[in-house]
């Protein structure tokens, strides 16, 4: 197994142990959902040829959903895309009296992330890193300098801004762009600062944005999908491949009590969803996480609005174990028995060179424990790949600080038999002897 850095090992131990999913090292244990991520690389090959996509991941509460996201995301950044990603709670909708719209596009604005920024707060950096990127195409292409090379970059990024004023609220956008290359020329950092205020959508009224920018518009809740479409475009100016965006916990708008304000933001999905497969969004992929519940409840989940429910229902041929993985609906299946053997395995290990000790647990030790999980009661209906995660790390963790302690002490001296429900230690042994070790 390769070797993992130890900021990175211990990153994954503590999320892993919390029941979060970690934003880095997600390669190191990787297992299983090959033909998912390469449904969703094909997606994002598309978006840097200047297509759109719109996908809704969905998989029960700890089914490795988030991970995906997460996953996905990662890669996207490697790749050269800029990544915005966030949570829906009660405050963040797409839709909303008291500007959760406008709350949503603020964190997701805020989570811009890059290859060279993945941790979010990458918008300064993009506008410097595009401005620097035209000042070193100028100097390669002539030899002018002072007042005639400003001239020539100023027309360059004019021709930037000029390709987004044909987009929905890109006049004002191009002029944003515009006053930032001034406060960057000029070295304006209260003009900056201001500029970048009006790209995160925290102006709270027009007249601030006139009288502080000379811009008499502003991000609110009904114009902020048309802003990240227009950011989409400027990222691909500015030298990305494309913008892809994640939204997970769509369960929050399924949870919203009031039908009318449940309806405005499925309403809101679907501009969105027409927007790709109608071609008028361009480098620009959507990825939105959400329970079955959450998708397919008829009374208040996304199949609940009858134009969503129509477009995202599957055909009469998909079943559980032929899916058509080019539909906008990924189902994430549990991971099996074998690919949780894998991961725990690969776990086993960071433990180890973490803690710097020689893992001792063996191939039937990992067998025991997976038997003993699996075999609680209600486990096959509701044991999910996030507790047997947890409960294993609390395994390693208690036998790394007891090493006089076995694993049939810590699991409980009745846990194996119970968890064998009657198989002798060969019939368990040859249960679990096609793992892929």
């Amino acid at each position: 197994m390769n070797q993992v850095p130890t900021r990175i090992a211990n990153v994954l131990m503590n999320a892993l142990k919390g029941g979060v999913v970690p934003r880095t090292g997600l390669e190191y244990i990787t297992v299983g959902r090959t033909q998912e991520i390469n449904a969703i690389l094909h997606d994002i090959e598309m978006i840097e040829e200047g297509s759109a996509s719109f996908r809704f991941i969905v998989g029960k509460y700890g089914s490795g959903k988030s991970f995906l996201l997460q996953t996905i995301r990662n890669y996207a950044t490697a790749k050269g895309f800029a990544v915005v990603d966030a949570d829906l709670s009660p405050e963040r909708r797409f839709a909303g009296t008291k500007g959760q719209g406008l709350a949503t596009y603020k964190e997701l604005i805020q989570n811009l992330s890059t290859k060279s920024k993945p941790d979010g707060g990458a918008l300064p950096l993009v506008l410097e890193k595009w401005i620097s990127g035209i000042q070193m195409e100028i100097k390669a292409e002539s030899d002018v300098s002072g007042e005639e090379f400003d001239k020539l970059v100023e027309r360059r990024i004019y021709a930037v801004a000029g390709s987004l004023e044909g987009m929905v609220n890109g006049f004002e956008f191009a002029k944003a762009v515009v006053l930032y290359w001034k406060a960057y020329k000029e070295d304006d950092s209260a003009l900056k600062s201001n500029v970048l205020k009006w790209f995160r959508g925290e102006y709270a009224t027009r007249k601030e944005a006139k009288e502080d920018l000379g811009i008499n518009f502003i991000v609110t809740d009904e114009t902020w999908y048309d802003f990240l479409k227009l950011f989409a475009a400027f990222l691909v100016g500015a030298g990305y491949k494309g913008m892809l965006v994640v939204i997970d916990e769509l369960v929050n708008i399924f949870k919203i009590p009031n039908s009318i304000t449940r309806a405005n933001n499925y309403e809101k999905i679907l501009t969105m969803y027409n927007d790709v497969l109608q071609g008028k969004a361009k480098h620009i992929g959507f990825l939105m996480g959400g329970t079955p519940q959450c998708i397919e409840d008829k009374y208040k989940g996304v199949f609940s609005y009858e134009a969503l429910r129509s477009r995202l229902a599957e055909g009469h041929f998909a079943t559980a174990d032929v899916k058509d993985l080019s539909a906008p609906i990924i189902r994430l299946q549990m991971l099996s028995q074998e690919e949780m053997y894998i991961l725990i395995e690969k776990l086993l290990h960071i433990h180890a060179q973490l803690y710097r000790y020689e893992p001792k647990m063996t191939q039937e030790d990992l067998v025991y424990f997976l038997t003993v999980e699996y075999n609680r009661v209600g486990a096959e209906t509701h044991i999910t790949p996030r507790e047997i995660i947890r409960d294993f790390i609390e395994l390693l963790n208690i036998l790394h600080q007891n090493p006089q302690k076995t694993i049939a002490e810590i699991l409980g001296s009745n846990s194996f038999a119970m968890a064998k429900g009657g198989l002798s230690e060969e019939e368990i042994h040859d249960e679990f002897v096609d793992f892929e070790v």
